[in-house]
């Protein structure tokens, strides 16, 4: 079955990537705002959840679906699909070339904290690289194995994170990494969590860390970091979820967790 899962999510992947390249070659334009007024969807983020929505309930009668833009199916199966159409939107936008189509497919409930990842793709719009991994099968781009990177030691260690779109949260963000930035190599920020996920599975990245995510924001790339043997930590022992959601080399886990504690990392931000 898992076989099936997997080629199903990068066919449809696959035709979704096409589709935004092509429509990036044209004039794209917010659509709509979200939780503030630089959290931005566009037309093309709700064109391609559609797409692959449909191409699902062909496929996969019967699954759940849980997209970005709205989209929501009940199951009938154990299966429910993950989909952000378009991670990364700001940089979509702009032309930034670092956004993804993201689809997993996981089993039980349909909630970080009550499901297991099954099968996920990753799309790299830009590059074409294709991240996929399956549960117990390992991680690969385009075919090849991946494995993650084993720092030296933390200060060796290039973290990757995100900010929020609240003014206020993003301030509290900005100072917790002044903190935590003199205990790495260096901190990145680009954009797309599926996309720093994959890099850290292709050992491009060291660390990634970051707060706020939503389930289809993290739901391939969890597994394709986990697969390439990450190790991938929630807060106070859960699964990574909203709240919070580390992951590196295991060597490492422990350090950076310590420091982002310290930093004041695990603020209030509801």
């Amino acid at each position: 079955m898992t076989h099936t899962l997997i080629d199903t999510a990068l066919d449809i992947a696959r035709e979704a990537a096409a589709l935004a390249a092509e429509r990036r070659r044209g004039i794209v334009e917010v659509a709509d705002l979200k939780t503030s007024s630089v959290d931005v969807v566009t037309a093309v983020d709700r064109e391609i959840e559609a797409l692959i929505r449909r191409r699902l309930a062909e496929r996969q009668p019967g699954d759940g679906f849980l997209g970005e833009e709205g989209g929501r199916a009940e199951r009938t199966t154990s299966l429910t699909w993950v989909v952000d159409p378009i991670d990364g939107t700001v940089n979509y936008l702009y032309g930034i070339p670092q956004y993804a189509i993201s689809i997993a497919v996981v089993e039980g409930d349909p909630a970080p904290q009550g499901w297991q990842e099954v099968a996920g793709v990753v799309i790299d719009v830009c590059s074409g690289r294709e991240f996929t991994a399956t549960r117990g099968g390992g991680a690969f781009a385009n075919g090849v194995p991946l494995s993650v990177n084993r720092p030296e030691s933390l200060g060796q260690s290039l973290l990757s994170t995100g900010f929020s779109y609240s003014q206020q949260i993003r301030t509290q963000q900005a100072q917790v990494m002044a903190v935590v930035m003199p205990h790495v190599r260096d901190i990145r920020r680009m954009g797309a969590a599926s996309l720093d996920l994959a890099a850290l599975a292709a050992g491009q990245l060291d660390i990634y860390f970051e707060r706020m995510l939503q389930p289809w924001d993290h739901a391939a790339g969890v597994l394709i970091a986990r697969e390439a043997g990450a190790e991938i930590r929630g807060w106070n022992g859960s699964a990574p979820d909203i709240d919070w959601l580390l992951a590196s080399h295991p060597d490492v886990i422990d350090e950076i967790e310590e420091v982002l504690v310290a930093a004041g990392a695990h603020f209030d931000f509801r």
